[in-house]
């Protein structure tokens, strides 16, 4: 049977961890979701906004050789390695290829681990009704981990994973509860996410350049009402040469004499004002009381839907 790709669930944004018994803890990877679906001959991947992903890491596709299933859908996480830790930057330059001879090159030079935690489908029968500790048992049983194939691990304690994940500079902490089903495109308290770093998908809406290349980004979210506004400047974080120059070409081919913003920008001196096409994934330590970003550092362009850079991720 063909399995059609489904909308995984997500979990609700909190500042501190539930308490009780019924929750486990997990490590926040900083990669990219992939759910994994074998229909019993052929392999496939897909990420959660069902964008298909299975020419991109093509070391994840030998699901027999890791799998102890006839057919399976498995949920879990994408991740590339930046030195010692995960890294969003270095996950998006194997998502972003396209051509197989640099995928199959990327296979060496940046590889990949499929970080597996849950499972929602097994031997042609959902399984999504049952709990999440019946899952994870079922993952015990049929997955065999390898180097670039494991299965997220529990932890009981999660204010002590989550204070060794902020001692490692990590994304954070993910509580679920151990008795909860799961719902295909849902989003609810059942897992919740206790995130060290904030971080935001943002719209470039204004550059600066220096020599002519870009040197500077002008970043803005969209209001509930679609409104566009400016949300602060960053100029810094990791962005090679490579990207600058990527970025250069991207906005030379949208530059605006209108200003997209519906707020002024406090730095409006040299702005070149483009349309608000090209988006990145920022970080940043909190919003001043003036509603932009202090210490913004961008993590890398990252090609998302406007419905994703909105001020509702600030809140989630």
């Amino acid at each position: 049977m063909e399995l059609e790709p489904i909308v995984p669930f997500e979990p609700t944004r909190v500042q501190t961890p539930p308490s009780g018994t019924k929750w486990v803890a997990q490590v926040k990877w900083d990669g990219v979701r992939i759910l994994h679906y074998f229909d019993g001959n052929e392999s496939r991947l897909f990420n959660r906004k069902l964008n298909e992903r299975t020419m991109q890491y093509p070391e994840l596709l030998d699901t027999n050789a890791f799998c102890k299933a006839r057919s399976v859908i498995l949920d879990g996480e994408v991740i590339a390695f930046d030195m010692t830790k995960p890294s969003f930057h270095e996950i998006m330059k194997r998502d972003r290829l396209k051509q197989a001879q640099k995928i199959e090159l990327s296979v060496n030079t940046n590889p990949v681990t499929y970080m597996i935690f849950d499972i929602l489908f097994y031997n042609g029968a959902w399984v999504t009704d049952k709990s999440l500790d019946y899952r994870q048992r079922l993952l015990d049983k049929i997955i065999v981990p390898r180097n670039n194939i494991q299965i997220s691990q529990n932890f009981s304690d999660g204010i002590a994973l989550f204070n060794l994940m902020k001692q490692y500079q990590m994304e954070g902490v993910v509580y679920k509860d151990i008795s909860s089903k799961y719902r295909i495109n849902g989003k609810d308290g059942r897992w919740k996410k206790h995130k060290i770093v904030n971080d935001l998908f943002a719209v470039v809406g204004g550059i600066t350049r220096s020599n002519h290349i870009v040197n500077s980004l002008l970043l803005g979210l969209y209001t509930d009402k679609d409104d566009f506004i400016y949300i602060g400047s960053a100029g810094t974080g990791k962005l090679t040469r490579h990207d600058w120059v990527f970025i250069t070409e991207q906005t030379n081919k949208i530059v605006s004499a209108k200003r997209p913003f519906s707020n002024d920008p406090e730095k409006s001196k040299d702005v070149i004002w483009v349309k608000p096409e090209l988006t990145v994934k920022v970080e940043y330590l909190e919003f001043t009381p003036g509603g932009t970003m202090r210490h913004p550092s961008i993590q890398t362009i990252i090609d998302v839907d406007k419905n994703e850079c909105t001020i509702n991720q600030i809140f989630k």
